[in-house]
């Protein structure tokens, strides 16, 4: 009985940190966001470009966010920056990237109108726009290293947290390819309210991650 409780207690914390971890990637990978985006870019190829388009940008941002999940935090200890300095830079630049989703128009945060004019057809918009910056963007990175160094020595909830990246990635597979029903279905005003929900939600984590920096860092 006493094993079972034990079990238990400490399985409500790694459900809460993976729960936590699904919101902050969600939010800041959006797929929701970035899907229209990726509709008026690829509005002038044939389904099937639009869907090999679609596979190799999530791929490709995929390779990079795992890859930053497992060797950012060592990237740090080479430039000798620690965990709670990164918490506390990444919180703030976490909160600017919930700015932008609650005050700029949805989906267009991450890239500006002359990088949209570059990235037009027939140029291969793959990894520029789509896999960097609209999926594997400054937030999206960031928020991988801060939630792989809050598990640090916790193998089996890093793992979690990685399965959690896949699953957001397959979220944003699936608003790609089903682009054209997302937007008839949520419309401008869904996509609009969807994202300033996303900003609020971010805005708070990111302000978690500021505390907790702020505090490690202070006890130290």
């Amino acid at each position: 009985m006493r094993r079972h409780v034990k079990y238990r207690h400490r399985l409500m914390p790694e459900f809460a940190t993976l729960l936590s971890a699904f919101v902050t990637l969600l939010v800041t990978i959006g797929p929701f966001e970035t899907a229209p985006v990726f509709g008026t870019l690829t509005r002038d190829v044939t389904r099937g470009e639009r869907l090999r388009i679609a596979r190799q940008a999530v791929g490709i941002a995929g390779i990079v966010l795992i890859a930053f999940a497992l060797g950012g935090e060592r990237l740090l200890s080479i430039l000798h920056v620690s965990l709670p300095a990164l918490r506390t830079a990444g919180g703030v630049l976490l909160f600017l990237e919930a700015i932008n989703l609650m005050t700029a128009n949805p989906g267009t945060s991450a890239i500006n109108p002359e990088e949209r004019d570059e990235a037009r057809p027939p140029r291969d918009i793959t990894v520029f726009p789509l896999a960097f910056p609209l999926i594997a963007g400054p937030g999206s990175l960031m928020a991988v290293i801060l939630l792989m160094s809050k598990a640090q020595g916790d193998l089996v909830l890093q793992a979690g947290i990685l399965a959690v990246l896949v699953l957001c990635l397959a979220i944003t597979l699936v608003a790609f390819i089903m682009v054209d029903s997302l937007r008839r279905i949520l419309g401008v005003t869904g996509t609009d309210v969807v994202g300033r929900i996303s900003g609020l939600l971010l805005a708070a984590m990111a302000m978690q991650f500021v505390f907790d920096g702020v505090t490690e860092g202070l006890l130290r």
